[in-house]
């Protein structure tokens, strides 16, 4: 169910791989997706699966993506189209959804202030990433510490040269060649370059999904590849009533 998981304080997070679902072949098994071809009862369970899980109780934010860099403030039973989400209390988990894209999760632990955001291609063009921690510290975060989870890599995500030039010219970090010789974009390596410019700590989680055949990876299955997920959330506090 988790390709890893861990806490800092109160922040309690984890990114998903495809195991432990009930989605039938070609989704099997975990599939996350909000859209696709996979049975909706399949998905639907699915998140019960994992919402019971890691965060028993809380309610679920999350988000219709659209490769933007627009940022919402979580409100379970919405979905906005937007790639930010943020939230300054416990009972919610924030998602985000990726199968080649960056899903990233962020916390400040001593001020209690959550986010999560999807970069892809666009997504690292348009400053998502950065939008996302901007609106943490409009909330009051301070310390901000950011994990980055699996992704397609550098060495695998081939592009046509001037795309790659494209990225490069906003986002120099992001420049890369694949294994092959061939022109590429480096999606990890461009948002950790974007958060430590913010003064954010970075933790890198980064495997690459379209080499790993237990996360789900667009790039190699097209569409038959569902999603997995990046879910953060605040612990509730033991010692309130």
């Amino acid at each position: 169910m988790y390709a890893f998981r861990t806490t800092l304080g109160p922040v309690e997070l984890a990114f998903t791989d495809r195991l432990g679902g009930v989605s039938a072949a070609p989704y099997d098994e975990l599939n996350l997706s909000v859209a696709g071809g996979d049975d909706e009862a399949a998905k639907a369970e699915n998140h019960r699966i994992l919402l019971a899980d890691f965060a028993p109780g809380d309610r679920l934010a999350d988000l219709y993506q659209v490769h933007g860099a627009d940022v919402a403030d979580a409100e379970p039973g919405t979905r906005p189209e937007c790639d930010g989400i943020v939230a300054s209390g416990p009972g919610v988990v924030l998602m985000v959804r990726a199968a080649d894209c960056v899903p990233v999760l962020l916390g400040d632990a001593e001020h209690g202030i959550i986010g999560a955001a999807h970069a892809g291609r666009l997504g690292l063009v348009r400053g998502v990433v950065p939008a996302t921690v901007a609106r943490m510290r409009k909330l009051g975060a301070e310390d901000v510490t950011a994990w980055v989870g699996p992704h397609i890599c550098g060495r695998c995500y081939e592009v046509p040269a001037q795309m790659r030039d494209e990225v490069a010219a906003v986002e120099s970090a992001a420049r890369s060649t694949t294994s092959w010789g061939t022109p590429a974009v480096d999606l990890g390596a461009g948002v950790r370059a974007q958060l430590e410019r913010e003064g954010v700590t970075v933790v890198d989680l980064a495997r690459c999904t379209l080499e790993s055949a237990d996360l789900y990876s667009f790039r190699r299955d097209r569409d038959g590849a569902g999603r997995q997920a990046g879910v953060v959330r605040l612990a509730p506090d033991r010692g309130s009533s």
